[in-house]
């Protein structure tokens, strides 16, 4: 890959989605283009550069952020955060929920990605949220992704470390052509709606704000201006008390926000005064 062809996706990946690839990241963009150039039947990344610029790149401007998006993920990822949602955010809003008006407990799956976050958000809130109504939004710039998380299939290497009682309650068994995968409920797959969206981009269509939102190893791809443009706009999607949940190896110590860490990869959004 020469040089001129790394700088111009670098900088195509870069508007489309902020995310900030860097000298380090040339062998992996490498690796993942190759695929781009078979799919659309070109020889060269120079050619593939070319139709990036050509009249009809729209289509494939989304393909290679899908392309170039890092999607790993596994259910009950940094399991602290469900213990904090399940033991200190959901009995806290709770008590607040009528003086304040809340008709549900709403949380946000900011970069949901293939869907094992939302639908642990989901179990987690099943087994503690009682009769308070309560809804995700699960979000994300791949629209492959998203596909996958919709159809909430996962193969047996998947969910086979969760604890037999959760696969009981959460997941059915496929037979025959499905033999070796399991498909969440129906139930829970009915409370989180997933949607494409670029985090950067204009407004998010929510009509109620989050009492929790769940945005994790998703600004370690970003600059610090990004990274400091995304907490600002995540923030003002938060009730007056609600908490945003970061990965545990992110960290809002050197960009202004407007939250107050209460653990590590844990903020939670001042009470109005």
């Amino acid at each position: 890959m020469r040089d001129s062809e790394f700088d111009f996706i670098r900088s195509v990946v870069y508007e489309r989605s902020r995310i900030n690839l860097g000298p380090d990241k040339r062998e992996l963009v490498s690796a993942r283009l190759g695929k781009r150039l078979r799919a659309t039947n070109v020889d060269t990344l120079e050619a593939y550069c070319a139709l990036l610029r050509g009249p009809g790149a729209e289509a494939e401007l989304s393909n290679l952020i899908d392309a170039i998006s890092t999607n790993h993920t596994f259910f009950f990822r940094e399991n602290a955060h469900f213990d904090f949602l399940r033991d200190r955010a959901v009995p806290e809003m709770s008590a607040r929920a009528k003086a304040e008006r809340w008709a549900r407990f709403n949380v946000w799956s900011a970069a949901s990605s293939s869907g094992e976050e939302a639908y642990s958000i989901a179990m987690t809130l099943d087994g503690c949220a009682g009769s308070w109504p309560w809804q995700i939004e699960a979000t994300d710039i791949s629209h492959r992704i998203l596909a996958k998380a919709q159809a909430g299939i996962y193969k047996d290497d998947t969910v086979n470390r969760l604890p037999p009682d959760i696969m009981r309650t959460y997941f059915q068994r496929g037979f025959g052509p499905q033999e070796g995968f399991h498909r969440v409920k129906a139930a829970l797959r009915e409370k989180v709606t997933f949607r494409h969206l670029n985090l950067l981009e204009g407004e998010p269509p929510f009509r109620d704000p989050f009492q929790v939102i769940f945005c994790r190893n998703v600004m370690i791809y970003f600059d610090r201006a990004t990274q400091e443009e995304l907490v600002g706009r995540l923030s003002r999607r938060l009730v007056p008390g609600g908490y945003l949940m970061v990965g545990h190896s992110e960290s809002l110590t050197h960009i202004n926000h407007p939250l107050k860490m209460v653990r590590p990869a844990i903020y939670q959004k001042p009470l109005a005064s």
